[in-house]
């Protein structure tokens, strides 16, 4: 205990402290100047390529390999000077997962920002959903994953967490049947989610009618799904529901699509001048794409026939807006040029009442 309090002791313990400040000053020094001649390399390198990716993939991860420089200097010194690793492993044992997982994190982060960056020169809308679809879940399941590894690796460097890990794996069984009817939902959205990103039933984008709602898909999550109606409803829709029941899916190929216009009318209605109208009418209409102008009879009552006018744009929004058009047209000239067409709840009496006629009739 005297000897503890030995004077010539503490100028042991500030020399030996002192050398290992001296030593990490120069490994600091060190990992900094090789952190600044390496990335004054690549960013040269990078400025002579034509794409922009390259710039951004580079200011992405250079603070994760900064701090990764530093611990690994870090880690060297220790090797030589017993002080320093005294204070540096306990706490590099802690920060070594988390700079790697920090790298993973970042690699991933400017991968998905790469992919976006090259939709956007992109004309195909399809194509373009189809990736950001990918994108989306494939980037967000990887996030997941890198954290959950991370964050378990800096634990079990702690020795209490070891312990626990050691008797639950002792019992593993019973835990991982625990863990399994715990995570069934977990484990069925994530499956869900990969199967949506890997097969593409439905992407961002796309317009759809799931459970009676139809609106474009927003928002693509592991357990959920976010369905933008025409009224700016947000509809919620679990993933596995998704793949469960049947859904409408009117982008999954292009956004062409033909949409129907109906005309109830007196069954007397002469067809051929109608079909002329609307020929002439698409003709010069901007929305139609010159694909499908045609109008048909599929109905035949005793007191009506159905007329299904079909008309075709490039895009969804144009076939409804052109839908409108047609329907506000034709009405407006059947009223003009053939108003016999349109249909009146009207009775007739042949000849009249037999009374009718009769001057003293009651």
């Amino acid at each position: 205990m005297f000897e503890e309090l030995n004077p010539q002791n503490w100028n042991i313990g500030w020399i030996e402290i002192g050398e290992a400040a001296v030593v990490l000053t120069i490994a600091i020094g060190l990992a900094w100047l090789i952190y600044r001649l390496a990335f004054a390399i690549v960013l040269k390198l990078a400025s002579t390529s034509d794409s922009p990716m390259d710039d951004m993939l580079v200011r992405r991860i250079r603070r994760p390999i900064k701090w990764s420089l530093i611990a690994i200097a870090i880690t060297i010194a220790a090797q030589i000077d017993p002080t320093l690793a005294d204070v540096w492993e306990p706490l590099g044992q802690f920060l070594r997962p988390a700079l790697l997982g920090w790298i993973a994190y970042s690699l991933i982060k400017a991968y998905t920002a790469a992919m976006e960056m090259r939709m956007e020169a992109a004309s195909d809308p399809v194509a373009i959903r189809s990736r950001r679809t990918r994108i989306a879940i494939l980037s967000r399941t990887a996030t997941i994953a890198i954290i959950v590894i991370t964050v378990g690796l800096m634990l079990f460097t702690i020795p209490a967490v070891q312990t626990i890990g050691a008797t639950l794996l002792a019992s593993a069984g019973l835990a991982a049947l625990a863990v399994g009817a715990a995570a069934q939902p977990a484990l069925k959205s994530l499956i869900a989610g990969l199967q949506i990103a890997i097969t593409e039933p439905l992407r961002l984008g796309d317009l759809v009618v799931i459970e009676g709602h139809t609106g474009r898909v927003e928002e693509i999550h592991m357990a959920f799904i976010i369905v933008r109606t025409w009224d700016e409803r947000a509809v919620v829709v679990p993933t596995a529901q998704v793949l469960d029941s049947s859904f409408e899916n009117w982008s999954r190929k292009s956004e062409m699509l033909t949409g129907p216009v109906f005309l109830h009318l007196d069954p007397a209605t002469h067809v051929p001048p109608i079909r002329a109208e609307l020929e002439r009418f698409v003709k010069d209409h901007e929305l139609w794409d010159g694909r499908t102008a045609a109008v048909l009879m599929t109905e035949a009552y005793p007191e009506s026939i159905e007329l299904r006018i079909s008309v075709s744009a490039s895009t969804i929004a144009n076939v409804f807006n052109l839908r409108c058009a047609v329907r506000e047209h034709m009405l407006d000239w059947l009223r003009e040029n053939m108003p016999d067409a349109l249909i009146r709840h009207r009775l007739e009496a042949p000849g009249g009442h037999a009374k009718a006629g009769e001057p003293n009739a009651p």
